[in-house]
């Protein structure tokens, strides 16, 4: 089964928006394990304005399953790393002033600096993605700065699911066998919501793991926590 990462940045939002500790970060994190995810992701940003580096060390004492821990790997993000050795690190081309990620890496351009990055990710045991769209030649030379994972940026696929899920998924379809034949596991995250999960995970049957924050924490307003979460494991059983 693809498993369940639960980015849990959007809490830190809310929380940070009033300051004090409601809701309370770390105890969602438990909470979210409790109700059957996976695993737990963050992505810190230098500015703080969801997630902060003293919940990353938090969460680290907390989180039983799998730690995802997603940034542009400056020397910022590789000292947390270093601190914190999560069971995994995404590394995420995005410089800090951007809302979101919202594009893959260009592995051509940046080989020399990612295979230096994985490398000293893996000293540390530390499993290592790298965040991609679906050019090739992307899932080409990823393959050879050694990491274990891409991680599929599915904002595209999102965008275009209600006007043509089959055209919307085929570039991926592609992709994904690219990645698969050359050594490489998969992941998936952005955008990826109650609609359009299911259709994603049928298609790319490999799939390691996704992971989804924006669309479940907002499910779960209406939801509730514990019901949105086993409803997207359930979009995701074999």
């Amino acid at each position: 089964m693809t498993k369940l990462s639960v980015n849990i940045n959007k809490i830190a939002t809310i929380r940070n928006a009033r300051g004090g500790n409601t809701p309370n970060v770390v105890q969602v994190a438990i909470d979210c394990e409790r109700f059957g995810a996976q695993g737990i992701t963050v992505h810190p940003r230098p500015d703080e304005r969801h997630i902060t580096a003293q919940d990353v060390t938090d969460l680290s004492r907390v989180v039983k399953t799998e730690f995802n821990i997603e940034g542009y790997p400056d020397q910022r993000y590789m000292d947390m790393i270093e601190r914190i050795r999560p069971a995994q690190a995404t590394l995420v081309p995005d410089p800090p002033h951007v809302l979101t990620s919202n594009a893959g890496w260009d592995t051509k351009a940046h080989l020399d600096q990612l295979k230096e990055l994985v490398s000293q990710l893996q000293k540390w045991g530390v499993r290592t993605s790298i965040f991609v769209d679906t050019n090739l030649q992307n899932i080409e030379y990823a393959a050879k700065t050694g990491v274990e994972r891409v991680e599929f940026y599915t904002g595209p696929y999102a965008d275009h699911f209600h006007k043509g899920k089959e055209h919307a998924i085929a570039d991926y379809i592609t992709a994904a066998n690219l990645a698969i034949e050359s050594g490489l596991e998969l992941n998936a995250g952005h955008d990826l919501n109650q609609d359009n999960l299911r259709f994603f995970k049928q298609s790319i049957p490999q799939l390691a793991e996704v992971s989804i924050g924006h669309a479940l924490i907002s499910d779960a307003l209406y939801l509730g926590l514990e019901n949105t979460i086993q409803r997207y494991l359930y979009l995701l059983r074999d």
